[in-house]
């Protein structure tokens, strides 16, 4: 019988950041994941405090920025893998009125430290841009794949890592806490994303399932170093190819591409570039959701050492890491968590 203090299931940017964290407090833990591709592995790596749609911050951006930036750079030098880079993410004008409505959002107090009270000319022939850009502070791209593959290594090494799907009829609770196999817990928790619907202990009315596509072009001719927002992100991704999209679709598991999402893509994109490219691929991914965009911490009353932590959305890699704490503090520390974060909510 393998002993450990928490059992992990999932290891998107959920999954990895519980483990750092119960690292950091030197407690043991066991990571179940099939390496299946999930939200983290099909996003596109942008780390972006605010709403560009609307020209206002993230909720709660002003703790989970700073805590994430330290967390994501300790992180690199830790894995000796240089998998998040700043880069500015800038945001096409459209209107005179998004320029005034840039302006103004600049100089609010939550915003200050994200946008740039300056606008930038387009001098990229290969964009339309005529009103230029807003440049957005603090942003960075990170590359999941590498993360995904760099920390399963990592737990492979410290025989932490547990390959295979994790099969809920297994799962036995005692007075000790849990046991999965030949593994014993205090505690076991979910982090499962999207497939958290497949969990029989999980309330699936608790999750909204918003599939993304993005679609992957090779444009020579773009030259683009930095992160694109128009209608829609352009995330260069080497050798002159770029990630384009995403699209939203709620209530939709599945992780098939479609024809649908591929043309929206393009005939938005064509409304901001206008340089020939090629389609080169295509993904998809679902986000775990919530109705009131809020994540979904800790455990339900009649099962106190199932503990979940899921419902991350789209800002999963902002969020993330300070969650993480905030969940350890309520399971170590007892420290009631945010009625607004508490899974108990949506009961």
């Amino acid at each position: 019988m393998k002993k450990a203090d928490y059992i992990v299931v999932g290891l998107g940017i959920a999954g990895i950041s519980m483990c750092e964290q119960l690292q950091k407090q030197d407690r043991s833990f066991v990571v179940v994941d099939n390496g299946t591709e999930g939200a983290t592995a099909k996003s596109g790596g942008v780390f972006n405090p605010t709403v560009l749609k609307r020209f206002t911050a993230a909720w709660n951006a002003s703790a989970f920025f700073p805590f994430a930036v330290h967390f994501y750079k300790q992180l690199s030098e830790k894995l000796k893998e240089d998998f998040f880079v700043e880069t500015p993410v800038l945001r096409i004008f459209k209107t005179a009125e998004e320029q005034n409505n840039w302006t103004v959002a600049s100089d609010k107090k939550d915003l200050q430290p994200f946008l740039s009270s300056e606008f930038l000319k387009n001098k990229n022939p290969a964009i339309k841009a005529p009103l230029g850009f807003g440049a957005v502070l603090g942003t960075a791209q990170i590359s999941a794949q590498r993360l995904l593959v760099s920390y399963r290594s990592h737990l492979k090494n410290c025989d932490a890592l547990l390959s295979e799907d994790f099969n809920y009829e297994l799962l036995q609770q005692n007075e000790e806490g849990v046991r999965y196999g030949n593994i014993s817990a205090k505690k076991i928790i979910f982090a499962e994303g999207a497939k958290a619907i497949e969990n029989p202990f999980f309330p699936k009315h608790a999750i909204i399932g918003n599939k993304g596509e993005y679609v992957l072009i090779k444009a020579p001719s773009l030259k683009l170093d930095a992160l694109l927002k128009g209608s829609l992100y352009v995330i260069p991704a080497g050798k002159d190819q770029y990630r384009v999209g995403a699209t939203y679709s709620r209530d939709d598991y599945t992780v098939t591409t479609t024809e649908a999402a591929k043309e929206e893509i393009i005939s938005k994109l064509k409304t901001f570039i206008n340089c020939p490219f090629k389609i080169i691929g295509q993904t998809a991914g679902v986000r775990p959701t919530t109705k009131d965009h809020r994540p979904l911490l800790g455990s339900l009353e009649e099962n106190s050492n199932l503990v979940f932590f899921n419902g991350l959305g789209s800002r999963g890699f902002l969020m993330a890491p300070l969650l993480a704490e905030i969940l350890f503090d309520a399971l170590e520390n007892e420290r009631p968590l945010p009625k607004e974060m508490h899974i108990q909510r949506m009961l």
